[in-house]
């Protein structure tokens, strides 16, 4: 799967903005002592190759992951800056709470934070829905970006 690139400089406004935040949720960068609830939470609900990543994200000053929370619990995470970087990701919403809008919320956060910190591009490394990716952000193929960053990449059994 091709890496795809966007335009930091350029970002859309996504309506789901307030609508999340009318709905109780709170978009904001996990604070470093409560990684280890963010990790488990992410090995929970997605993989421990995400885990890896987004513990990258919590070691960093400023922390490079962003969290979706409603009512003291998580429901999504977003990263950037964990693999490589100027890469956006992981990132994922828990199953129960997708298509609200919180996925899109943290997508447009976290870019926002990565233009913050000095990009004018970022890259989505490996990303599993292009289409939406394309549609919502304008985002370009990048030629020649199979396997990119993850070439070589060790797994383990369980992975």
């Amino acid at each position: 799967m091709s890496d795809l690139l966007v335009r930091l400089y350029d970002l859309p406004v996504f309506e789901a903005e307030a609508r999340v935040r009318d709905a109780g949720v709170v978009i904001r960068r996990a604070l470093p002592p409560e990684g280890h609830v963010v990790l488990a939470w992410i090995r929970e609900h997605f993989s421990e190759i995400w885990a890896s990543e987004a513990m990258h994200g919590l070691a960093q000053m400023p922390v490079t992951c962003l969290l979706a929370v409603r009512g003291g619990q998580i429901s999504g995470f977003a990263c950037y800056d964990t693999t490589a970087k100027g890469f956006f990701g992981p990132t994922g919403v828990a199953e129960d709470q997708r298509g609200q809008g919180i996925g899109e919320v943290l997508l447009i956060a976290t870019l926002r934070a990565m233009r913050e910190a000095g990009y004018g591009y970022g890259v989505i490394g490996a990303p599993g829905p292009v289409a939406f990716y394309q549609k919502r952000l304008d985002a370009m193929i990048i030629p020649h970006s199979t396997p990119g960053v993850y070439a070589g990449m060790l797994a383990s059994v369980e992975d």
